[in-house]
């Protein structure tokens, strides 16, 4: 049986973060492995104890209007009064060994690799941040030399009426005496 594997750019669309880890939200894994989202969450309240709450937890009222307003695909959620589940990637793969189905095994195996995509995509932005700022650190040294090299130069080369009358500069030869 041949299924079609479904591309990890569509995939990696369908992760947010919230709270803090990528998590992807029930309806869009149901639309994934092609059940109903309510079939879904069935199948997860009856695993209920596979399920914790660093796997997988309930949006709130308010996160739920965020995924809303910025997400077309979500206007349905608009009225609803249920809450959807969002699921962190180990809740990913924990729903494979709850779905037995060779679609669900394929695309939770897409879902993982687009996980992985994602970290390391995530790894290669921390990498340039950390060489940005490493770059500003030295910038901002090189700018605050510069600022005193000037401040001294400006001291040599225009010194305050002060700063002449306090050292009268001796011009000429010193003649030393011969015994």
């Amino acid at each position: 049986m041949k299924t079609t594997l479904v591309p990890v750019e569509t995939i990696t669309e369908k992760i947010f973060e919230i709270r803090g880890p990528k998590v992807m939200v029930d309806a869009d894994l149901a639309v994934l492995y092609g059940v109903p989202t309510k079939r879904l969450n069935e199948a997860v309240k009856r695993n209920i104890k596979r399920f914790p709450e660093d796997l997988m937890f309930q949006l709130t009222v308010k996160e739920r209007y965020e995924l809303v307003a910025n997400c077309d695909r979500f206007t349905q959620w608009k009225h609803s009064i249920t809450l959807p589940h969002a699921f962190t990637e180990a809740g990913v793969a924990m729903l494979s060994s709850i779905l037995n189905s060779d679609k669900a095994i394929q695309v939770n195996l897409q879902i993982i690799r687009a996980f992985i995509r994602l970290r390391r995509m995530i790894g290669q932005h921390e990498v340039l941040r950390l060489a940005i700022e490493g770059l500003e650190r030295r910038a901002d040294k090189n700018e605050r030399d510069i600022q005193l090299a000037l401040t001294f130069l400006k001291e040599i080369l225009f010194p305050s009426e002060k700063e002449i009358q306090k050292k009268p500069y001796k011009m000429g030869f010193i003649q030393h005496k011969k015994d």
